[in-house]
């Protein structure tokens, strides 16, 4: 029946339905049901069996593809020991704490450290946000944990991926956050299409200060120099 009226998507896409279901119609799952099922992956992530089924998927798109492919991989993360530990100190200051969240993430594979994302602390929010895998990173953005200020810290980080930016840029939630839409038009790492819909949106100081801020692309500068001439001439007086 799973393959009728969209019961496989509609099956996905609630969240009350026991994985079990959804993996028998995994087959008949569109995009938009493959979507509903990473856009919330404590539920995914605790059923080995739906994603299995997932790569089977013939209806995934290219960059559900790739996610799904991240989710599968079982060795722990790719990244490099000297960045891991540069991660792990702005994570944890203190040095004792920082070799005992050093090694709760050692040799974890993808889907612990989703988990680890998911229901973990700030401290291992804050390490994991900068995991090379993009399904870990999109964990963090998820996790029912994270607060506000750890969204503005992250959109402050120019050693964070473009993926972890746009994560937030897509978050009607976030955004409505002002000072996490200033943190991400300040970052340099900001893809340029974000940080030109954020700039209508600075008041007038920030608007000023950005316009002499060299570590931003030549292009932002530029545009927020022409829209405070702008909002100069269609002022009062």
């Amino acid at each position: 029946m799973g393959e009728k009226q969209g019961v496989a998507d509609s099956l996905a896409k609630n969240p009350w339905c026991p994985t079990q279901f959804v993996t028998r119609v995994a087959r008949f799952l569109t995009a938009s049901g493959i979507q509903a099922l990473l856009d919330g992956l404590e539920r995914l992530t605790a059923d080995p069996h739906l994603i299995e089924a997932l790569a089977l998927s013939q209806a995934a798109t290219l960059e559900q593809q790739e996610l799904i492919r991240e989710l599968h991989k079982r060795e722990p993360p790719a990244v490099p020991e000297k960045e891991v530990e540069e991660a792990a100190a702005d994570a944890e200051p203190d040095p004792v704490k920082r070799k005992t969240l050093l090694q709760k993430v050692a040799g974890l594979n993808v889907v612990e450290r989703i988990i680890l994302a998911l229901k973990g602390g700030r401290e291992e929010r804050m390490l994991l946000v900068r995991d090379h895998n993009k399904i870990v990173q999109r964990a963090v953005l998820q996790s029912p944990r994270l607060t506000d200020s750890e969204v503005e810290s992250f959109a402050a980080m120019a050693n964070v991926s473009q993926d972890v930016l746009r994560g937030i840029a897509l978050n009607r939630v976030f955004m409505k956050n002002y000072a996490i839409a200033k943190n991400m038009i300040k970052n340099p790492k900001t893809p340029l299409d974000i940080s030109l819909h954020i700039l209508p949106r600075l008041t007038a100081t920030d608007l000023r200060i950005l316009t002499t801020n060299k570590n931003i692309p030549e292009n932002l500068r530029n545009a927020a120099i022409k829209l405070q001439r702008s909002r100069k001439s269609t002022g009062p007086g």
